[in-house]
């Protein structure tokens, strides 16, 4: 019986948020910050690896001087010029407070800008964080990477192709 209420309690404490989380999400962590000015409103764009990487997943923060609140935006990254993506600024799943990418790559190195257009009670604004210069892919370079990580499936077809050769029956 005792057993049955402390499960019955535990399950309660649960249901109604009375217990932590056991695999809680770390916050983000910001190493390097540039400064951007979008018309009247002065961005702080944080990043959580520096230098960044090609194919490297990090969190980038748009944060205005001000809040967030009443405000919205795109944010438009170009590499070399070229659009790459275009999208509208959302909160940061981990930093509620500020815009934000959650653990995001940029695909290539090279040099990247990113645009962002802001509106809010101060009226618009557009600014740019250019020069963004992104290096080469960290690690090995791919080909060798999956010419590696193929070495297990071959390995698996030789021991099956050994193992039915050694159990096939013989005809007469």
């Amino acid at each position: 019986m005792r057993k049955t209420l402390l499960g019955l309690a535990g399950t309660v404490a649960l249901l109604f948020g009375l217990a932590g989380p056991a695999l809680a999400f770390e916050p983000v962590n910001v190493v390097h910050t540039e400064k951007v000015q979008a018309g009247p409103y002065d961005l702080t764009i944080g990043f959580s690896t520096w230098p960044v990487k090609a194919m490297q997943s990090l969190d980038f923060t748009f944060a205005p001087e001000d809040g967030i609140t009443g405000k919205k935006g795109t944010l438009t990254v170009l590499h070399e010029g070229v659009e790459a993506d275009d999208d509208p600024l959302a909160r940061h799943p981990r930093k509620r407070e500020v815009w934000g990418l959650d653990i995001y790559a940029l695909p290539e190195p090279g040099t990247w800008t990113l645009r962002f257009d802001v509106d809010g009670p101060a009226g618009a604004g557009t600014g740019e964080l250019k020069n963004l210069q992104v290096m080469e892919q960290p690690g090995p370079p791919m080909g060798l990477s999956w010419a590696v990580s193929t070495i297990p499936l071959f390995g698996l077809i030789a021991l099956i192709v050994i193992a039915w050769r050694r159990t096939k029956t013989a005809v007469e």
